[in-house]
């Protein structure tokens, strides 16, 4: 787990396949891809992908979680490059739908209980 007294939500090491579409400033659909969740909280998750993913702009991210898929929005707040020639984007979710919260919920709780 990762120890951030700035967040408002602990955040778990998880490794989830995902699939994003990627939206410039205006809000228009520029680029679809792959990428892997690293960590996952109620609030936002770290993404890293091949791609660069520049700030402010928006993801719908599509996120395989257990037996249950998420989908759910957001906004990229940071991005920095990997020594692996990847690249990390924080992600924070923006207004979440009940369902998909549930699913981050159960999966979160379930991970703590262990």
């Amino acid at each position: 787990m990762i120890d951030n007294d700035k967040r408002k939500h602990d955040r778990i090491d998880s490794v989830h396949l995902l699939n994003y579409v990627y939206f410039d400033v205006n809000g228009k659909e520029t680029m679809q891809g792959m990428g892997r969740t690293l960590n996952v909280s109620k609030s936002g998750l770290l993404l890293e992908t091949h791609t660069e993913l520049e700030l402010h702009h928006k993801v719908s991210l599509g996120i395989g979680i257990e037996d249950e898929m998420v989908d759910i929005r957001g906004k990229i707040v940071f991005t920095k490059t990997t020594d692996n020639d990847m690249y990390e984007s924080g992600i924070h979710f923006l207004e979440p739908p009940p369902a998909a919260l549930e699913v981050l919920k159960k999966f979160i709780d379930a991970f703590n209980a262990r």
